[in-house]
């Protein structure tokens, strides 16, 4: 008999949203710390109501880089925070610099 595992996934794309509780729950982490990744400005919500939170589908990968990071490194939210901007200016600048490179 093989044994097959069944793997079940998320698709998202640039129009899909998930609520506090749905992004906790696919980080696998309570929402009082994605409210915290908020504060520290690592996740930015779709709204401004506390009560009703939703993220764009693009917080769930960030979610999980940051809880790595966190978890992994033993950084704190505030330098996670900082890793991430740095990582995003890094991607941004060989972004740009593939459009300045003569092409063969």
């Amino acid at each position: 008999m093989i044994d097959r595992e069944v793997v079940t996934g998320l698709l998202l794309d640039t129009e899909s949203s998930l609520s506090l509780a749905e992004l906790s729950h696919c980080c696998g982490v309570h929402a009082e710390l994605i409210v915290e990744m908020v504060g520290e400005g690592i996740l930015d919500p779709l709204d401004d109501d506390p009560l009703c939170r939703h993220f764009p589908g693009s917080s769930l990968p960030r979610a999980n880089r940051a809880l790595r990071l966190r978890w992994d490194l033993g950084i704190n939210l505030a330098g996670v925070a900082l890793v991430l901007e740095l990582m995003d200016e890094i991607q941004h600048l060989r972004a740009r610099l593939a459009l300045l490179e003569p092409r063969e």
